[in-house]
């Protein structure tokens, strides 16, 4: 099971409700959940008769794992003492468990990708079991995996046919709706718990996820099995928890049926799964934001750095931009810009409707294929930064300016100081007032304010001119432009010091 530990800011497609069928030479059969009466609005009696057709279709899945491991004692008195000394690696066997369930009469299941992926750095996965619930086991086939959707797709040779279960539309889950989950919690076998949706379109780790959230009890082990709506359809996979302790405390999470069925198609065909990229870095738009640019919040996202060369930056979209909407669609917190881009065909040319200072304008990009994630991890670098330690003059002066920030013109000898070229234009921070916005938000000494509110500033007194025109607007917060060594330009709001 994974965990979130915290929710922070899906380049999913998203789907129709589909029930997703045997192959041809299979006879047909019929979905355990097929033509389910609906129960009634209010709790359910029991739910004993929906979990009596839905229990035999979800399976427990295990695999086996070899882990190296350096050996602890090599190289020491003790490895010596106890013939211990060898400095190779040493294989651990291990185990992980997980739930999955059926959804075609033929062996085809669908699981999350984390529980059939090794569990550690070093391990790799010898094998794959499903156990049915009768208890007989079957050698699995990765047919496809998808990690950042956290999908995988199975097949194994049944000896019968199966009964399996199909997708129902999770757009039209409410929040309060009764849900069950049904899986192997801590290898236990299959269990069953209830509860309701607790919120829609949840993020989690990222700006492309787009979770179901419920208080039904999740536990680990749960992984890969499904959440069902009380028709009895398939609207969410059981994939994360928030947990402090690692156990249940009432906030689990399920990829909705929506986006994943699309996904599980591609995978059962043997394909990978392909989303569409604009190449751009982009934020929330955070009230500080909102503020410093006189927007209203949580209405478009804020573009701060674009990738040269690529769909955005040939479309003319530019650092400092607001994008408000895509191909049509509203950015909003449920509609990310991530999630929208995410499900667009590639090649497709879309329109994008943006704000740049202050004026709305449109511009049209070809949406590319997304590069693979640790090539996107390379676009932000951290770097240390070598200016030397602020003086006590400088943060003498920069407890007086409302920014909380010293700040004088870059010139050629301090930008090599820094590690940036010797033609940047802006004014270097000499220090920060700690007590500030500014510090809060991690300014340092050493950092390159390049722009203020969309100007240019190449000195002090173009700073200032630039949070006075910002409070005479009724502004009380200032967006600046900043340039770390190592780093893109990133676009960071600074509430004014009352004064």
């Amino acid at each position: 099971m994974r965990y979130a530990y915290a929710i922070t800011a899906a380049l999913l497609l998203g789907g129709t409700a589909l029930s997703l069928t045997s192959s041809p030479n299979v006879v047909a059969q019929t979905a355990q959940n097929e033509g389910m009466a609906a129960a009634p609005r209010g709790a359910p009696g029991s739910f004993a008769e929906m979990v009596e057709r839905l229990q035999p279709a979800v399976v427990n899945i295990s695999t086996r794992q070899r882990v190296k491991v350096q050996n602890p004692f090599a190289g020491t008195p003790f490895g010596g003492m106890f013939g211990m000394d060898d400095a190779q690696p040493q294989t651990r066997q291990a185990q992980s468990l997980g739930s999955g369930f059926v959804i075609s009469a033929d062996g085809y299941i669908v699981t999350n990708n984390h529980v059939v992926s090794p569990g550690a750095e070093g391990a790799t996965v010898d094998s794959i079991t499903v156990i049915l619930p009768d208890r007989s086991e079957y050698p699995a086939t990765l047919v496809g995996r998808d990690s950042k959707s956290d999908l995988a797709v199975l097949k194994i040779e049944p000896k019968k046919t199966l009964p399996f279960v199909k997708f129902g539309d999770s757009t039209k889950a409410r929040v309060g709706d009764w849900v069950v989950a049904i899986g192997n919690p801590f290898g236990l076998g299959s269990t069953v718990t209830a509860g309701i949706i607790s919120a829609l379109h949840r993020n989690t780790t990222g700006a492309d996820d787009r979770f179901i959230q419920t208080d039904a009890s999740i536990n680990q082990g749960n992984s890969g099995g499904p959440m069902f709506d009380m028709q009895g359809n398939v609207i969410g996979i059981n994939s994360q928890i928030l947990s402090p302790s690692g156990g249940n405390v009432g906030i689990g999470f399920a990829i909705p049926s929506e986006q994943a069925v699309s996904i599980i198609e591609t995978l059962r065909k043997g394909q990978s799964v392909k989303r569409g990229y604009l190449g751009i870095q982009i934020s929330p738009l955070s009230d500080d934001i909102a503020e410093s640019l006189g927007l209203p919040k949580n209405h478009g996202e804020f573009v701060q750095g674009v990738e040269p060369g690529k769909g955005a930056d040939k479309a003319g979209i530019k650092p400092g931009d607001v994008i408000v909407r895509v191909n049509r669609r509203e950015v909003t917190p449920d509609e990310t810009l991530s999630f929208i881009v995410g499900g667009l065909p590639i090649g497709a040319k879309v329109p994008i409707e943006l704000i740049r200072n202050g004026k709305p304008m449109t511009v049209t990009a070809t949406v590319a294929q997304r590069p693979p994630e640790e090539q996107l991890a390379s676009f932000a670098q951290q770097s240390p930064d070598d200016f030397s330690d602020q003086d006590q003059k400088s943060s003498k002066q920069a407890a007086q300016q409302q920014l909380g920030l010293a700040v004088t013109p870059l010139t050629a000898t301090i930008a090599g100081q820094i590690g940036l070229p010797a033609t940047t234009k802006g004014v270097v921070v000499t220090a920060v007032d700690p007590s500030t916005d500014a510090g809060s938000k991690g300014l340092r000494r050493g950092d390159v304010v390049l722009s203020a509110n969309g100007q240019p500033v190449i000195n002090e007194a173009e700073l200032n001119t630039a949070v006075t025109s910002a409070k005479a607007a009724g502004r009380s917060a200032i967006l600046l432009q900043v340039l770390r060594r190592g780093q893109p330009a990133a676009f960071v709001p600074i509430r004014l010091r009352d004064q």
